[in-house]
């Protein structure tokens, strides 16, 4: 890189935290002025996103995959500050920036002006984000770890109300403890390597002392169960589904993104830290991801046909996507991680979507009238004569509530997974991919067991998200006993259409998206030119100059 866009990495970083501290400057009254702060600020952002995206989907003279660094004041690493950008990194920059875009849009109904800081705390909850997706040592992914927590905290309270601050504290008390493991699992990595760069990790365990071996692995254990805490894996995944659902739609819509850090950081570090150079540790915790990743899909899709609100639905909706994608880090195989890859994104924005549309859909419901249908079920009542004798021979459903159907209909046939939407082309690739480790037409031999009961899992799941959103599809807009049209202005539906757009996007460059989601896994099963990336002397190596 030359010239000015040398300094791109560390903007998704310096936007937001710029943009953060100057909406600090103005009182809240002024909701006008701070939004449009923030229109600016996350519309640059996704410029940027995007322009990070073209710059890593780039080869070097012998097309293998080359990765960007920044490095913070020119110290060379391990001991300076370096930022790494690589085809992982920048798709995970791109996926929240268009999920911030979209919530922001929808927040500016209502939302943004229910309680105090709203705009400040979305824009430092995008630096913690961001500095996650960039960082290449542990210790500043702990730092913006907290900066992203410490802003959730905020959005997750925005609004105020006794179930929401009940939750909330729940939520608060949860992290706070996934922090503290964090910190405990980093420093016994720092105490048995005596670095925290990520790539200078992958140099220096497999030249870890066998004595000092089982030090290492808990350090990294540890380190793992905050992240798993944060991706929702089964057990430690109690809290998810019930703080999603008390958040505001906005927020709820853009902490989609951040069970989605968790899935990162444990791809990175283990393809990175674990992989097959690794020594006597390549492969750690694989088994623990597969198996524990399987129990999540299988949790998720038993709360999903069980949940009986919308919020609850779409809070283990992500359970099973966390459950999908760490099962797929688990398996550890080249094409089944191009396949999550894939899937990550789809999944991401279909969740996301949904809980913009719960708040809309939940205005055209009526509680009393849901509750004397299943009175009059329980006990038996009939319906008046005069009410059974009339006949209908249709009802128009008013312009609001159709769009509303057919948007939940939409994301229905997504989190199902149904053809030919990229729901299903993100669990096709999966499947075929456990199925075909080699590619298709190879003599390769079929899945071992574990894969088959992943495969059944996968579509089992898809079965339980189809009957779920039936089902509350009917009794809101088929079947209820008083039509109540909803109040939707234009800036809440329209970031749900295009979210929806984006994946019929998805869709039909699912060829484009698979080549750059097949190069990024492919970079990630060769670290070399990661670390020669961002160890001292590796340009000439990786092809690229760094700052």
């Amino acid at each position: 890189m030359m010239g000015f866009s040398q300094h791109l990495l560390i903007l998704p970083i310096l936007l937001p935290m710029a943009a953060g501290a100057i909406l600090l400057l103005f009182e809240e009254r002024r909701h006008s002025l701070k939004a449009g702060i923030n229109i600016a600020a996350t519309a640059l952002l996704l410029g940027l996103a995007f322009a990070l995206l073209r710059l890593a989907d780039t080869g070097d003279a012998a097309g293998g995959a080359v990765t960007h660094t920044y490095r913070l004041g020119d110290w060379a690493p391990p001991f300076g500050i370096v930022l790494v950008l690589d085809r992982l990194s920048a798709l995970m920059l791109v996926l929240a920036s268009v999920l911030a875009a979209a919530t922001l849009v929808f927040s500016l109904a209502r939302w943004h002006k229910a309680g105090p800081h709203f705009h400040t705390l979305f824009q430092f909850l995008l630096m913690g984000v961001n500095g996650a997706f960039l960082t290449g040592d542990l210790f500043n992914l702990f730092v913006f770890f907290e900066v992203l927590l410490a802003a959730s905290y905020g959005l997750m309270l925005h609004g105020s109300g006794a179930f929401r601050v009940r939750a909330g504290l729940h939520y608060i008390a949860i992290n706070l403890a996934a922090s503290l493991l964090f910190l405990i699992g980093v420093s016994l990595i720092y105490g048995v390597t005596g670095t925290l760069n990520m790539a200078d990790l992958a140099m220096r365990i497999p030249e870890v002392a066998p004595e000092n071996q089982a030090l290492l692995a808990a350090g990294a254990a540890v380190l793992g169960i905050a992240f798993l805490v944060k991706a929702g894996m089964w057990p430690l995944c109690f809290w998810l589904p019930s703080a999603y659902m008390a958040a505001s739609a906005p927020a709820s819509a853009l902490f989609a993104i951040l069970s989605k850090v968790g899935f990162y950081v444990l791809l990175r570090l283990t393809l990175l830290l674990f992989g097959a150079d690794a020594g006597p540790l390549a492969g750690f915790g694989s088994q623990v991801l597969l198996i524990g990743g399987m129990a999540t899909i299988a949790f998720g899709a038993f709360g999903v046909l069980a949940s009986q609100s919308l919020g609850r639905l779409a809070g283990y909706s992500i359970l099973v996507s966390s459950g999908t994608l760490l099962a797929a880090v688990g398996l550890g195989d080249q094409a089944v991680v191009s396949g999550a890859m894939f899937y990550v994104v789809s999944s991401t924005i279909t969740v996301s979507a949904l809980f913009l549309i719960i708040e809309l859909v939940e205005r055209a419901q009526e509680p009393a009238a849901n509750l004397l249908t299943v009175t009059m079920e329980a006990y038996g009542d009939d319906i008046e004569p005069e009410e059974e004798d009339e006949e209908e021979v249709g009802v128009v459903m008013p312009g609001a509530l159709a769009i509303l159907g057919v948007c939940f209909g939409c994301l229905g046939l997504l989190l199902a997974g149904l053809p030919p939407l990229s729901g299903f082309i993100g669990k096709f690739a999966l499947i075929n991919a456990i199925f075909n480790p080699q590619g298709l037409g190879t003599a390769a031999g079929g899945p071992d067991s574990i894969g088959w009961i992943l495969t059944a899992l996968l579509i089992l799941s898809g079965l339980a998200a189809l009957l779920a959103m039936m089902r509350t599809g009917i009794r809101t807009f088929w079947a209820p006993l008083e039509v109540i049209v909803p109040r939707v202005l234009v800036v809440e539906i329209v970031p749900i259409i295009l979210l929806i757009g984006l994946c019929f996007l998805l869709t039909v460059q699912a060829g484009a998206v698979m080549r750059y989601t097949d190069a990024a896994a492919q970079a990630l099963h060769e670290p070399r030119s990661y670390i020669e990336g961002v160890l001292p002397g590796s340009e000439s190596a990786s092809g690229v100059s760094t700052q």
